[in-house]
């Protein structure tokens, strides 16, 4: 698959069943590192409120909600949020992970690559920040890939689907790093 075989949707671009199809495929996937997704989206009556709730965040600016689709198929392929968002700091978080079947295509890292310029260049933030489990090297390479600095590991920071608190790598990256790197 190339970058032509998919396309970046928003919110108010995705039904609440596709999401749900999209998150019960991948349930086992992203069981340690999504827990409040999954409870989110138990069922599809959760899934409708949840989207709800994230058009409602997107609305008022506190949460942004961006989606890989497979072109050919019309399917949902992975998910990212832009969360945390201070604006006072001007700083916020990404999160995100591509359907199994997808990984290792380059998607993740090109979702990232325009997920970052709308953070530094319409957000006006200042610095985005990614947080991942100790072993979502998958993750960890995205960050370093796009120049994210390890800036250290927060303890017991990150509460799991079966409720243990781990550890978690915290990769940030600056506007002024960023504008360094996309010359």
């Amino acid at each position: 698959m190339s970058f032509t075989d998919w396309k970046i949707e928003t919110i108010n671009n995705i039904l609440p069943e596709e999401f749900y199809n999209l998150i019960e495929k991948n349930k086992n996937h992203i069981a340690k590192t999504f827990p409040v997704t999954l409870e989110h989206t138990a069922d599809l009556e959760k899934t409708k409120q949840f989207i709800a709730l994230n058009q409602n965040k997107e609305n008022h600016k506190e949460g942004y909600f961006f989606y890989p689709r497979d072109i050919n198929t019309n399917v949902l392929i992975g998910y990212l949020c832009i969360k945390s968002i201070d604006n006072q700091k001007a700083k916020c978080e990404l999160g995100y992970f591509v359907d199994e079947d997808y990984q290792g295509k380059g998607i993740i890292s090109k979702l990232v690559s325009e997920t970052l310029a709308f953070c530094f260049n319409t957000l006006k933030m200042n610095k985005v920040f990614i947080c991942t489990s100790k072993i979502n090297t998958a993750s960890q390479q995205i960050a370093l890939k796009h120049h994210f600095k390890q800036e250290g590991i927060l303890r017991e920071e990150f509460k799991s689907s079966d409720g243990t608190l781990e550890d978690v790598v915290y990769f940030g990256l600056l506007k002024s790093e960023y504008n360094t790197h996309e010359r």
